[in-house]
């Protein structure tokens, strides 16, 4: 590839990034001409991956643009987070599980945020004692400061959850 299409691809993508979320045309424009550069290029497949899934709801859409970025790349680091979101959104929990399970073995990958991704699913599975296990694992792994706030809302969250699951058996 010569060195002015690199320059072009990554202006572009560059610029995808800076308009997204909020210049959804100028962000599809520009991811255009970066896949016209290198229709491989990673960075661009996972944020049209992300605008499908985010913006236009078009789930199926989006896995394929995740899944035809990590053909190009499995370790890119950027396409794991909204592609397991992606999956946990269409209630595809085992793929789900099985992307974690993988993305937990890639170097310099942060096990906190994929591990909390494991507790999205076993709440939304009403696996409520589970979630609360990982989330332990979750404060264990973390080693940043500003994830406290949010390991806690989610603890509050599945505890009130789990409160309001035993009182309905109660009145059963």
């Amino acid at each position: 590839m010569r060195i002015d299409a690199i320059y072009f691809m990554n202006k572009y993508v560059l610029q995808a990034l800076d308009n997204y979320p909020y210049y959804l045309e100028n962000t599809i424009e520009s991811l255009s001409y970066a896949l016209s550069y290198d229709e491989s290029n990673t960075m661009a497949l996972c944020l049209m991956g992300r605008l499908h899934a985010e913006q236009l709801f078009d789930f199926e859409q989006a896995k394929k643009y995740f899944q035809e970025a990590l053909v190009h790349n499995l370790y890119a680091l950027e396409i794991y987070q909204p592609y397991i979101q992606t999956l946990i959104d269409t209630n595809a929990y085992e793929e789900a599980e099985k992307t974690i399970e993988f993305a937990l073995t890639i170097p310099g990958v942060s096990p906190s945020l994929f591990l909390l991704k494991r507790v999205l699913i076993l709440e939304k599975l009403k696996k409520f004692k589970k979630a609360l296990k990982v989330l332990k694992l979750v404060r264990l792994e973390n080693v940043d400061t500003e994830m406290l706030t949010t390991i806690k809302d989610i603890e509050d969250r599945i505890k009130g959850k789990r409160k309001i699951a035993r009182k309905q058996k109660i009145t059963k």
